[in-house]
C-alpha cells in the first residue's frame, strides 16, 4: 500500500480539504497515537484544523487507525 501511495499519491491532492484532513488525522493516529501536543493558537488556522482532525481520532488504537487509513486511501485511489 505504501508503494501505491508513493506512485499514485498525486491522485490524493484533489480529494478536498475534508478528506485531506481525514487522511492526515488517521496517519497521525496510526503513527503517533492520541494527540500529544497543544492546540495551535488562532493565528494558525491550518494547524488548528489539523490538530482538531487528529484530536477527533482520540481513543482509536494505532492498529485500527492504520486499517482505516489503508481503507480510505485505497478507496480514494480507485
Amino acid at each position: 500500500m505504501a508503494e501505491r501511495v508513493r506512485t499514485e499519491g498525486d491522485k490524493l491532492k484533489d480529494v478536498g480539504q475534508d478528506k485531506t484532513l481525514e487522511i492526515y488525522a488517521l496517519f497521525k493516529q496510526a503513527t503517533t497515537g492520541d494527540v500529544n501536543i497543544d492546540r495551535p493558537g488562532m493565528l494558525d488556522p491550518k494547524g488548528k484544523a489539523k490538530w482538531d482532525a487528529w484530536s477527533a481520532k482520540k481513543g482509536i488504537s494505532q492498529e485500527d487507525a492504520r486499517t482505516m487509513y489503508i481503507d480510505l486511501t485505497t478507496s480514494l485511489l480507485e
